[in-house]
């Protein structure tokens, strides 16, 4: 999609124009005719939330009836999800281009309906030899927005393309080394960002246990890739060797359940368990794109989890990078094994000031939450948390806390050595799994993200079409830019 910004008379508009009306204070500037006012005044008094299509051949005037007196987070949520009815009406249409402005609505409102537009204008089109419909231009009111912002906003919503455009691809395009090398190229073109991508060879070197267990069932290598972006500058207050925080994504390119092997309804969409992954790099980029000054560290541990050769089992005993000892008891709760080690990894070589994790890590959050927001936890990290949770309210990427009482451990305690990889009884499947990462933070501040109900979806919901929906992005990149407030 091209943006541009250009002022707009609504009267005098000679083209597709998308009107946003949220006041009946601003009726007198609707470029409608009286009994078009009187129209839109009585499907208001059924419902606000109404779209109306004014014919002004060859173009349409499309009013989108809202209602600006909800809560702020709220009424910009709404906005985004009433893109998506914009969308297939344009389409339908065969509106390739529009205009947007609106009255009696705020910046933040307009900002919120364009993020909407693009989030729901994406789909996953590169197999298809038929052409697929997009709206090709969005002329927006200057009134509303600066070009240095929708810049920005553009640049965040390229990262988030790009980060559905990875979790879409199936494992046959995209395995961990021709993802660990497509992050390479993609960070020697960024300013600050540097990129270290470690092979087999010395991913043994470092003893990661885990991510070279669950390996072993796969002909293809696993890459263990390091992201780390810089963009604090020199003074008294912040210097450039700050402790980092430190991303930690899964990147399980392809799920089998290894020997454990999944049912065939449970491995269809796989290709998405590397989403944590994606989702840290995008972030990084993202604020580096931007120069966010911030100081990030990417850790992204990558394979497939097969059956084949000679793959773990149950009752391995694992060593990890930190020395601990993990029980293998369900091959298919392979992600955190990899996770432990970049963890770990983090807290010996970084020092981070906080450590996250993104993981689509258990089918168990899905059923406590269902698709509407994300599991989280945290330990040691009370203040960043309040504030991710806060952030998460306003972008509508919300967060619902899970406790990590200490009696949780006692579900993954192992008899024959320091840990189980699977809790001892199927019940809370997704704060085990949490309190099994935390184990390998050491006391660092840390908050797990479990993405496994938003990362990817079977069916469109909201602003999003199937597939990868880039989710989590939006909520840490405004964490980071808040950063100055922590």
């Amino acid at each position: 999609m091209i943006y541009k910004l250009y002022a707009i008379n609504a009267k005098n508009y000679n083209g597709n124009l998308v009107f946003l009306y949220g006041d009946e204070a601003a009726a007198r500037d609707l470029p409608l005719g009286k009994k078009e006012l009187e129209l839109l005044a009585a499907r208001r008094e059924e419902k606000k939330d109404q779209l109306l299509v004014f014919d002004r051949l060859p173009y349409h005037l499309y009013v989108l009836s809202f209602d600006s007196e909800r809560e702020a987070p709220v009424c910009q949520e709404k906005l985004r999800r009433r893109a998506m009815e914009l969308l297939r009406r344009l389409e339908a249409d065969e509106a390739n281009e529009t205009a947007l402005t609106g009255e009696g609505v705020l910046p933040e409102e307009v900002a919120a309906f364009v993020e909407g537009l693009t989030l729901a204008d994406y789909s996953f089109d590169r197999y298809r030899t038929a052409d697929t419909w997009h709206l090709e231009t969005l002329v927006i009111d200057s009134l509303f927005l600066k070009s240095e912002e929708l810049e920005a906003d553009q640049r965040l919503w390229n990262r988030i393309r790009w980060c559905r455009e990875w979790v879409n691809l199936p494992v046959q395009d995209l395995n961990a080394e021709s993802f660990a090398d497509e992050l390479a190229s993609i960070a020697a073109d960024l300013k600050n960002v540097t990129c270290t991508v470690m092979d087999k060879k010395k991913i043994e070197s470092l003893r990661m246990g885990g991510l070279l267990a669950v390996n072993r069932g796969s002909v293809d290598e696993p890459r263990f890739v390091v992201l780390e972006y810089n963009g604090l500058k020199q003074s008294r207050n912040k210097a450039s060797k700050q402790s980092p925080i430190c991303l930690v994504g899964k990147g399980i390119m392809f799920d089998t359940g290894g020997l454990n092997i999944k049912p065939d309804r449970y491995m269809e969409e796989m290709k998405s368990d590397m989403a944590g992954a994606a989702t840290m790099a995008s972030v990084l980029f993202a604020a580096a794109d931007n120069e966010l000054p911030v100081h990030l560290v990417a850790l992204l541990p990558m394979t497939d989890n097969r059956p084949g050769y000679n793959a773990y089992a149950p009752d391995d005993i694992l060593t990890m990078y930190d020395g601990s000892t993990v029980e293998v008891i369900n091959t298919d709760a392979e992600g955190r094994l990899i996770l432990a080690d970049a963890i770990a990894y983090a807290h010996q070589n970084y020092n981070p000031s906080l450590i996250i994790t993104a993981a689509t890590l258990t089918g168990a959050a899905v059923r406590a939450i269902s698709t509407y927001g994300i599991a989280a936890m945290q330990e040691n990290a009370a203040n960043p948390f309040t504030l991710l949770s806060l952030v998460g309210k306003q972008v509508y990427e919300r967060l619902v806390e899970f406790p990590m009482w200490e009696e949780y451990e006692e579900l993954i305690k192992s008899q024959v050595a320091d840990l189980r990889n699977s809790a001892t009884a199927p019940q809370a499947g997704t704060i085990t799994a949490g309190k099994f990462l935390a184990h390998f933070a050491h006391g660092t501040p840390f908050i797990h993200l479990d993405i496994a109900g938003v990362a990817y979806f079977s069916k469109p919901q909201h602003y999003y079409r199937i597939g990868g929906s880039g989710y989590g992005i939006r909520l840490l990149y405004a964490f980071l830019q808040m950063q100055d407030m922590m």
